[in-house]
């Protein structure tokens, strides 16, 4: 058995892995190139082959249902097939019969196959623009050679070589899903490899074909069409929804001048948004702080009653919640910022004379660093935005205001309530409403790590992987596993309103049960030291308002519940309410009871009402 491997590999080293008979397409050579594995075996004892392909087979399947290894194990199968045919191409070269040509490739072959092998020890990010690059050369050099052979076969070739170069497009397009794809594809490969080595070992076959069996004339055409329709349908639903992205304008752009203390209006325009029923709107770019204190802009929308009124108009201050950590994910930019959909008591606004900022947070519209769960400067964002908003021209605001956030706005906004009587006593924060907040980012980065499989994981792990490593300068590679760098990647360029979305939220499930994206438990490390103080703890000058179904899918009641008592101990005067069966985004809902009660809450905060308490009966 070990003479035949010896004899295999010097066969396959001295060349033998790129010739074929005949004319072959240039993919078909450089494909074989890339797989040595068929060429080594070729010809090996039945016994060995059984032996072989049970092990290939097993491999195969856990590669299958493992996308992140199987990357790791097709990057170094790629690297070692590259040496191993770069040597092929050297050593065959003896004597006067030296090719430089030939030579020049044989190093080339060598060198790529050591710089996959390296790149594998530190990031698989290059494997899917290489996977890109080689479809569209190889696809491209079977359509180009149609001016030479107007042959069937090579007008066949070349609809093979269209599809190819089509997936080429689209795996530059989406790389993240492209490694995914081809991870599972490889794995399935590898699987189905190792089955048809037992097959033929139990039959005592020695020969292993590395050319594709002959195959009816009619279904390789019918096949090539197929592929052909499905690669241009796939480049057409790739190209909708890159055009759906959103796309910022000059509005965000900063100034020549901008004034140096936070709080200040810039510019200000009309804002035709969705709104509710009796409030007009203004888009606004205002100067703030980032999280390291340095100045910023930030921009948001105001919205204030239609009709007006005698008396100033009480402010209320929305932080929202994930929506991504581009720029262009900024609500303003879209006709959302302030919607029936997805933020409670809307009615209210209107009815009640009240005027609603909506901040986008540093980062996103303006230029900055978004900081997604980074506590200060979400709350730098959320006060400063209460600050500019009185400046916009031909509104009337009056002194005081309330604070309300969802979710990783409910983190902003305990944050903001947190800090409003130092950073920003004159923004007049008399209450905060925290609804389904983020308010332990450290237990909820452990959740979600601990549950991979629940839908939108991966991307809140790529949000606050992104956000931290930019605003407290750790590297991402220090953070990230390496094959789930480009995923996080991605994810982080994606808003959540995006057809692109959808794929970073498959990707997630697909490598939910494989290796963890972060190099380290998130409770572990330099990541729980800042998550942990990225907890708000107060204390707070105002009364807090905390809600939340008992079914939220998204942040567990159970760490709300947790976080509860250590607001009690800073003194805060606190409400908390849950909803038998409400979900993340169900007690937004415009008859759910959170918004009556949040309204109710609201008013007697404007009025000055002593607040009622739920600290005293929990620590009884």
């Amino acid at each position: 058995m070990w003479q035949h491997w010896r004899r295999a590999a010097g066969r396959w080293i001295a060349g033998d892995h790129g010739r074929a008979p005949g004319p072959v397409a240039g993919g078909a050579v450089i494909g074989r190139r890339l797989r040595a594995l068929p060429g080594l075996v070729a010809g090996a004892p039945p016994w060995s082959l059984v032996l072989v392909g049970a092990v290939v087979t097993v491999l195969g399947a856990n590669l299958l249902v493992r996308p992140l290894s199987a990357l790791e194990v097709l990057g170094y199968y790629v690297g070692a097939s590259c040496v191993l045919s770069g040597l092929g191409d050297l050593l065959g070269q003896r004597g006067e019969r030296r090719d430089r040509v030939v030579l020049v490739q044989g190093v080339a072959w060598l060198v790529a196959g050591l710089a996959v092998v390296v790149w594998i020890g530190r990031s698989i990010e290059l494997l899917g623009p290489f996977v890109a690059v080689l479809l569209i050369v190889s696809g491209s050099v079977s359509v180009v050679a149609l001016v030479r052979d107007r042959s069937s076969a090579a007008v066949l070739r070349a609809l093979f070589g269209a599809s190819e170069t089509a997936w080429g497009v689209m795996a530059l397009w989406w790389p993240d899903v492209t490694l995914l794809v081809v991870a599972v594809l490889f794995g399935a490969r590898t699987a189905a490899f190792g089955v048809a080595l037992v097959w033929r070992g139990a039959r005592g076959d020695r020969a292993v074909s590395r050319h594709a069996p002959p195959s009816v004339p009619a279904i390789r055409w019918a096949s090539a069409v197929l592929v052909l329709a499905v690669a241009v349908a796939g480049l057409y639903v790739s190209n909708l929804f890159r055009a759906g992205l959103p796309v910022l304008d000059d509005f965000y752009d900063a100034p020549a001048s901008v004034p140096a203390e936070p709080g200040r209006l810039v510019r200000s325009e009309p804002y035709d948004g969705d709104l509710p029923a009796g409030l007009t709107a203004y888009r606004f770019l205002y100067t703030t702080t980032a999280s390291d204190g340095s100045p910023a802009l930030a921009s948001g929308v105001l919205a204030v009653p239609e009709e007006p009124s005698a008396e100033p108009a009480p402010l209320i201050a929305w932080a929202h919640g994930t929506v991504g950590v581009a720029r262009a994910c900024a609500p303003s930019l879209g006709r959302a910022a302030i919607s029936t959909e997805g933020m409670p008591a809307m009615d209210a606004l209107a009815e009640r004379g009240w005027a609603m900022v909506a901040t986008d947070y540093t980062g996103m519209g303006a230029e900055g660093e978004f900081p997604y769960l980074v506590g200060a400067g979400e709350a730098y964002s959320v006060l400063d935005s209460v600050r500019a908003a009185r400046e916009v021209p031909g509104v009337r605001l009056a002194d005081q205001s309330i604070l309300w956030g969802h979710s990783q706005g409910g983190h902003a906004a305990l944050w903001a309530g947190q800090l409003a009587s130092s950073y920003a006593p004159d923004a007049g924060v008399v209450g905060t409403a925290a609804l389904s907040p983020a308010a332990d980012p450290l237990g909820l980065a452990e959740v979600v790590t601990a549950n991979p499989g629940v839908p939108g994981a991966s991307l809140g792990i790529a949000f606050v992987a992104d956000a931290y490593t930019r605003t407290y300068g750790v590297a991402l590679d220090a953070l990230v596993a390496p094959s789930a760098l480009t995923i996080v990647r991605e994810a982080a360029s994606r808003c959540t309103g995006e057809g692109g979305t959808l794929f970073t939220i498959l990707g997630g499930l697909a490598i939910a049960r494989d290796q963890p994206i972060l190099r380290e438990p998130p409770g572990e490390g330099p990541l729980a030291d800042r998550l942990a103080e990225n907890v708000p703890t107060g204390p707070w000058a105002a009364p807090l308002f905390v809600a939340q179904g008992t079914a939220d899918e998204v942040i567990p009641v159970r760490l709300t519940e947790a976080w509860i008592p250590r607001a009690c101990a800073s003194g805060a005067t606190l409400t908390f309410s849950t909803y038998d069966g409400g979900t993340h985004m169900s007690v937004l809902e415009p008859d759910a009871p959170l918004s009556g009660q949040l309204e109710q809450w609201t008013v007697d905060r404007f009025a000055g009402v002593s607040a009622p308490t739920d600290c005293s009966i929990r620590s009884d």
